[in-house]
């Protein structure tokens, strides 16, 4: 596992699957804002004139020199919720990143998000 501190240092760095299959590169965490840990990374994928994210889990995932090994296959997570490069998760596709992968999603107390970028 990674210290929440350290991840950060990993940005632009493989992410690959448990097989080692390249995904693409590590572009920012987000944090569940009930506890401060990681949660979810965003992955920079598609094409280089049509970069997109896409959301992966960091439950489980691992670091190596040069990358960040998630539990999930590149199928899955080449399929999952994604944004521009340039874009915010909006509060209502929160949900959606959470039941690709078949996570439970429940929002904050008063409604608030779950996700903050770091």
């Amino acid at each position: 596992m990674f210290e929440p501190d350290d991840i950060r240092e990993w940005r632009g760095q493989d992410v690959v699957d448990e097989d080692g299959h390249k995904i693409g590169s590590l572009e920012s965490v987000y944090v569940d804002t009930a506890s401060d840990q990681p949660a979810f990374a965003t992955v920079t994928v598609g094409m280089p004139t049509r970069h997109r994210l896409v959301f992966v889990p960091l439950a489980g995932a691992s670091v190596g020199p040069g990358r960040v090994k998630v539990k999930f296959p590149k199928s899955q997570v080449k399929g999952a919720p994604s944004i521009g490069t340039d874009d915010v998760l909006p509060a209502e596709e929160e949900a959606a990143v959470f039941g690709h992968y078949e996570l439970h999603y429940t929002p904050g107390a008063s409604g608030e998000r779950r996700l903050a970028r770091r």
